[in-house]
């Protein structure tokens, strides 16, 4: 869970007012962008997060954690990943693509970004069984 303070993103000039955004924006922009990585099957999530999916409304941020160390910040992302890809590359661009989008819209330092594996999920195999006639005989023979 986020920290549940606000981030000030402009300290140096507050002639105009400050601007405050709060982590779950942060925890969003990171969740969308590791999700777009080729070889992301889904994220990880909670039950919360899971419940919140089941009422319709989907949950961006799941499987990203943020932390705060003094002014950096510090990215834990939660990953299934497709069956086949390269682990290792696969990783990396998460890493790049979350400190890119949220440097890109925050200006704020990232110090680390954390990629965990939570497991690998199979491709899905064709279904041979024909909806309208499920006791058809297969092409083996076989019921």
């Amino acid at each position: 869970m986020a920290e549940e303070t606000n981030l000030i993103l402009n300290k140096d000039d507050q002639s105009l007012g400050s601007i405050e955004i709060a982590p779950s924006v942060l925890e969003t922009v990171a969740g969308i962008a590791a999700s777009q990585v080729d070889g992301v099957s889904k994220m990880h999530g909670s039950i919360t997060s899971n419940v919140t999916e089941l009422l319709g409304r989907p949950d961006h941020a799941r499987g990203v954690k943020l932390s705060r160390d003094e002014d950096e910040l510090v990215v834990d992302v939660d990953v299934y990943i497709e069956y086949g890809v390269p682990v290792p590359r696969t990783a990396l661009e998460i890493q790049d693509k979350v400190k890119q989008q949220v440097s890109l819209m925050t200006d704020l330092k990232i110090q680390e970004v954390n990629v965990h594996i939570e497991g690998m999920v199979p491709e899905k195999s064709e279904q041979k069984v024909d909806p309208n006639d499920i006791f058809a005989e297969n092409e083996n023979g076989e019921q």
